[in-house]
């Protein structure tokens, strides 16, 4: 990775770090008076194990020993606050270590929550037309996974680089008034530690932001094919698919094994020179207690242990100094050897930030207008073109009007940008040139009040877990239950959630599970009637459904679009009668104009869109009954092929 790619990307990520409120602070300010404790405490286990050890304490100037040959005796009532503070100092850093976890993890959480509710109304304002750029697989990882990953981050890794400077300071602090040579030793070994650290995970960043691509493609792949499952299985495309999706995840497990080798490999290396420095030190004291070294105390040091037993030489310093050092030791080195461990998550951080910093930026449709209006009377494009969000043209210019009661039906092949027209009227596609709502530019006027006004529905129904009531009062969760019965009514379904022992109450599943498409399109429609809309915006609206499901859905849209304005996709021109009027587009232009009986007796692209479709519909119903598996499996074809249908 770029090294200022990289720079930038750890920049945003410690900006964002105000998300943890307090917690953080709190967080390092536990863990700064838990190394406090533990330096007290390794005084009092070397204060109890000199005394021990030696036989005698230092009381009032005395020396408290047995002469002669007599054991050594331990006048144990002197070590008894010792042993007192040491238990509760024990119990203390439990607890401080408890608060630690609890903090750094609320810490954690709390930018989790942050970021993953900037990227959901990042999502809503690019729109879905932006979305569906994308596979959902794709966004599930990037929602899911790649937030996850920044909670060790917040969580260990920030609050471990402040305690990695804090407690060797404090332990040098210590040690260097006690023995300069030892302090010494800690000092220049050291930076050893952070140099092969950072050594090491060099490439770490880069190979996670690999592993992070991969894992993308391979959700978003395996997502996508598993929604199609059937459709590949009439193709006889299962065996090759499977190899496809086998390529994707040998590429994601020699990704994930890259990530862990280099995570392997630093902790290696960080406890391979934290032991050879530990070793150095345990090994200059126990020459030092020999009498080979004689460098690196203090005079004062020395008096005191010769007076204390001349039978050892004159050890340059008492043994409480040496068991002092030597229990801090580990403690010097662990902040480091820590903050070496935690470096994984900052690498695994900075490959999330990546796609989140490109998603976050990524500019938005230009809609920042504050007018008002009231109702929808005209409806006017002058030379629009529609662009995608990267900027490609995918339709205009064109020019056409509708009239407030009047229906406009959008048709044409596939790719020629009836569904591009409608995004952009939703306001979720940039366009250039005017789109005048009642004289007013669509831009300038304010975009959730504009939508309030609308009345979608598309070809494949969006019902959220939850009840009956929940979905088509999703506007208004204090709607009256009269209206949710009369909107049921007005979309014929009422009678089925009657039927139901719940009724309103009845759950609804994810992606609408437990009700046929046909009910779930119904119960769409009757939430889309609860807008108490003056623009019905329809793309496709009974592509899915059976001829039953189909005639209920047009026949409750009719009565609904009744006086109102509508503008529709349609494939089934056989159906287009009863439409004011008609604009056939191909390639982005209008290729013709006109109602129903103008455009079906004038040659042009609408009479052999007509002539295919009165065809396919007719070879579908010369298919025998007894060929049910067929008729499926043609259907299934259909459905997938309108649904592809996303420009």
């Amino acid at each position: 990775m770029d090294k200022s790619l990289e720079k930038s990307l750890l920049v945003w990520l410690k900006t964002q770090k105000k998300a943890c409120g307090g917690f953080l602070k709190l967080s390092l300010w536990l863990g700064m008076i838990s190394a406090i404790v533990m330096v007290v405490q390794a005084y009092l286990i070397a204060t109890i194990l000199d005394g021990v050890i030696l036989g005698g304490k230092l009381i009032n100037s005395e020396i408290i020993r047995d002469s002669g040959t007599q054991p050594l005796t331990v006048n144990l009532a002197a070590f008894m606050p010792h042993f007192i503070g040491l238990i509760a100092l024990m119990l203390l850093r439990a607890l401080l270590a408890y608060g630690r976890e609890r903090a750094s993890f609320e810490a954690g959480k709390r930018l989790r929550g942050h970021i993953r509710s900037a990227v959901m109304d990042k999502l809503i304002k690019l729109g879905p037309a932006f979305i569906k750029g994308k596979p959902a697989g794709s966004w599930a990882s990037i929602v899911l996974e790649q937030v996850e990953d920044l909670q060790d981050f917040y969580a260990r890794y920030l609050p471990q680089v402040s305690l990695a400077g804090f407690i060797p300071i404090l332990i040098l602090a210590a040690v260097f008034p006690l023995n300069w040579a030892a302090g010494l030793i800690l000092l220049l070994t050291a930076p050893l530690i952070p140099l092969f650290m950072i050594l090491v995970g060099m490439g770490a960043a880069d190979a996670n932001r690999k592993n992070f691509n991969a894992l993308a493609r391979l959700s978003g792949h395996f997502m996508d094919r598993l929604k199609g499952l059937s459709t590949l299985k009439l193709f006889h495309r299962g065996d090759a698919e499977l190899n496809v999706i086998a390529t994707a995840s040998e590429e994601f497990r020699s990704r994930t094994m890259s990530v862990l080798r280099l995570a392997f490999l630093s902790s290696a290396v960080l406890e391979f020179f934290a032991a050879v420095s530990i070793a150095v030190l345990a090994v200059y004291f126990g020459f030092s207690y020999l009498g080979n070294l004689d460098f690196g105390y203090y005079g004062a040091h020395a008096n005191i242990s010769a007076s204390a037993d001349p039978e050892l030489g004159g050890i340059p310093f008492s043994l409480f100094t040496g068991l002092f050092i030597l229990i801090l030791a580990p403690e010097f080195y662990q902040p480091l050897r820590d903050m070496g461990t935690h470096y994984h998550a900052k690498a695994q951080a900075i490959g999330a930030a990546e796609a989140l910093i490109t998603l976050l930026e990524y500019p938005e449709p230009e809609f920042v207008g504050t007018i008002h209006i009231n109702n929808i009377q005209t409806l006017r494009a002058d030379n629009l073109e529609v662009f995608s969000v990267d900027g490609t043209r995918l339709l205009g210019p064109l020019s056409f009007d509708v009239q407030s009661g009047e229906h406009l039906a959008l048709v044409g092949p596939s790719g020629a940008g009836k569904t591009s027209l409608l995004n952009a009227l939703l306001g979720f596609l940039p366009y250039k040139g005017h789109l005048l709502i009642n004289g007013h530019e669509l831009s300038a006027i304010d975009l959730p009040h504009w939508r309030q006004h609308l009345a979608w529905l598309g070809q494949e129904p969006q019902l959220f877990h939850g009840t009956v009531r929940d979905n088509v009062a999703l506007a208004n969760q204090a709607m009256a239950e009269d209206k949710i019965w009369q909107l049921l009514t007005a979309a014929n379904i009422a009678e089925f959630i009657k039927a139901q022992p719940l009724g309103l109450d009845s759950p609804i599943g994810e992606q609408s599970s437990g009700l046929s498409v046909g009910q779930a399109q119904r119960i769409a429609l009757a939430r889309a009637l609860g807008q108490q809309a003056s623009l019905f915006v329809l793309d496709e609206p009974t592509a899915s459904l059976d001829s039953q499901s189909e005639q209920a859905v047009s026949a409750a849209l009719n009565t609904a679009m009744a006086g109102k304005m509508c503008i529709m996709v349609t494939h089934r021109l056989d159906k287009l009668d009863e439409m004011d009027s008609i604009l056939v587009l191909d390639k982005g232009s209008i290729a013709q104009r006109g109602n129903f009986t103008t455009l079906s007796n004038t040659p042009g692209l609408f009479q052999t869109l007509l002539r295919e479709n009165v065809e396919s519909v007719a070879d579908i119903e010369l298919v025998p009954l007894s060929n049910t598996s067929l008729v499926d499996s043609t259907l299934d074809i259909a459905a997938d092929i309108t649904q592809g249908d996303r420009q």
